[in-house]
């Protein structure tokens, strides 16, 4: 019996190099957003440039550290379960809209009575205020 590896339970030590991966992903993106704003005299290409590249070096460093492997996994696996859906045909679906909007169109004139019929009851009969 094989076990996917993605999926099997494993207890890592964040180390310190990996601690420093992400230390450098963050410093990456705080000197991107820096140079964006300090790159504002050289125009908008070069401004979005600098931080799009910026914002992709600190991607490729997460990436690379432990946490961002274990991110990577848990989205092959939610992917891999997204495919095992077994979606409505077109038919099947108009049907459930149709009766959900049934539902609340049947309680939506429910409550609108019950609160005509309470509001009637207290403030007409009870208190004696009308209108």
């Amino acid at each position: 019996m094989t076990k996917n590896m993605a999926t099997t339970q494993i207890q890592t030590v964040n180390t310190g190099a990996d601690k420093a991966k992400l230390a450098a992903a963050s410093a990456v993106v705080v000197a991107a957003l820096v140079a964006f704003y300090l790159l504002d005299k050289q125009g908008p290409l070069v401004q979005w440039v600098a931080l799009i590249l910026g914002l992709a070096v600190a991607v490729a460093l997460f990436f690379i550290s432990e946490t961002g492997r274990q991110l990577a996994a848990f989205g092959q696996d939610a992917w891999r379960e997204v495919k095992k859906v077994v979606w409505p045909a077109r038919k099947e679906a108009v049907q459930i809209t149709a009766y959900v909007f049934g539902f609340v169109l049947v309680m939506a004139l429910f409550l609108w009575l019950t609160d005509k019929t309470l509001e009637w009851l207290l403030y007409d009969l009870i208190l004696g205020w009308k209108k």
